[in-house]
């Protein structure tokens, strides 16, 4: 079998799935279901990670400043 009768083959058959409505209507859902669970994912370890470094930050309100010094005047 050649390229071309494989390409032949391969053309009627996608012809023959895209004809029914319903199962390409269930094959986008499950994309368009997949692709929104990556964005939340993603959105969730951006969170995660803007809230660890946040925790590993010390706050500069006991230090004094941003030298680290307590210093009374």
């Amino acid at each position: 079998m050649n390229q071309e009768q494989q390409r032949a083959i391969a053309r009627k058959g996608g012809e023959a799935v895209s004809m029914n409505r319903a199962h390409m209507a269930e094959i986008g859902r499950k994309g368009g279901e997949a692709s929104g669970q990556n964005r939340r994912a993603a959105a969730q370890n951006r969170m995660n990670k803007e809230n660890q470094n946040q925790a590993n930050t010390p706050g500069q309100e006991n230090q004094g400043g941003p030298s680290g010094e307590n210093r009374e005047r």
